[in-house]
């Protein structure tokens, strides 16, 4: 690890960040250019205290989660992630089409939705970004772990991930799921995180199982939900998808017809805060 080096890579990225650059606004006197620390910190989801240790060249040595972080929350090209893993000793992520990078130019449009339900998922469902709205709709779905990650492994072995959608329509999401691992899966081959996650399921879950066994096809549309929320009830929403194949990513957007019931119930969601899935 070259502790000297990795900060001056942070510093300089993070002096070449514009508040604006990531949805931030730019308010008060700064004496100098470039985001502060801890908004860097708040974009990388870490302590000021860790990040700033790492540019005084006195912090840890940081994991291959943090470094993701940094990257993401710095807005970093592929390459210059590399490079920051190979600066804190880390082995470069493998590229794939399946990662966990966003790259800058859907982070800049995902800044600029932050009063819209919207979250950066990948093609097997894994969260890698939501806004505060998208988290008070379905919750923080960005906190699992191991196969968990994946909300179509959850939807198959978690009874919880199917709470905020009514009972009537879990056969529906059932065999879109299914679909869309099926199409990973044959795309990818038998030696993919896809694959992984279909074994597991073809052991795990019956249901899964049988739906597997019918060859299901779909396309890559987002269909209308219905989102049974706790606290302000039933709403209909429909989802904008903004797909980027080069990272098996897809940025997913929830609106309301205007003037509807469920648009209202949306707006107020802002307010009451989130649910826990």
């Amino acid at each position: 690890m070259d502790r000297a080096r990795l900060a001056d890579f942070l510093r300089a990225r993070r002096e070449a960040l514009q508040p604006e650059d990531v949805g931030l606004p730019r308010g008060g006197r700064r004496r100098t250019g470039g985001l502060r620390r801890e908004e860097v910190a708040v974009l990388s989801d870490m302590s000021v205290d860790y990040y700033s240790r790492l540019e005084q060249q006195r912090g840890p040595h940081p994991s291959e989660q943090m470094l993701a972080a940094l990257a993401r929350g710095l807005r970093l090209s592929l390459e210059e992630r590399d490079h920051l893993f190979r600066l804190a000793g880390h082995a470069t992520p493998q590229r794939v089409l399946r990662t966990d990078h966003i790259k800058p130019g859907m982070m800049r449009i995902f800044d600029g939705l932050e009063d819209a339900a919207a979250e950066v998922v990948t093609y097997l469902g894994e969260t890698l970004k939501q806004t505060r709205l998208a988290k008070a709709l379905v919750g923080d779905q960005s906190a699992h772990t191991g196969l968990a990650r994946s909300a179509h492994y959850r939807w198959f072995t978690d009874p919880a991930a199917r709470s905020i959608y009514p009972e009537e329509d879990h056969s529906a999401h059932s065999r879109l799921i299914a679909a869309n691992l099926h199409r990973m899966y044959t795309r990818d081959n038998t030696d993919s995180r896809a694959a992984t996650i279909v074994d597991a399921l073809l052991a795990e879950s019956p249901e899964f199982a049988a739906i597997w066994r019918e060859h299901p096809v779909t396309g890559p549309y987002c269909p209308p939900k219905r989102v049974q929320h706790p606290e302000v009830g039933l709403l209909e929403l429909h989802c904008q998808t903004l797909i980027d194949p080069d990272q098996s990513q897809a940025l997913v957007v929830y609106t309301a017809t205007p003037g509807s019931e469920s648009h209202e119930k949306l707006r107020l969601l802002s307010v009451v805060g989130s649910v826990h899935v």
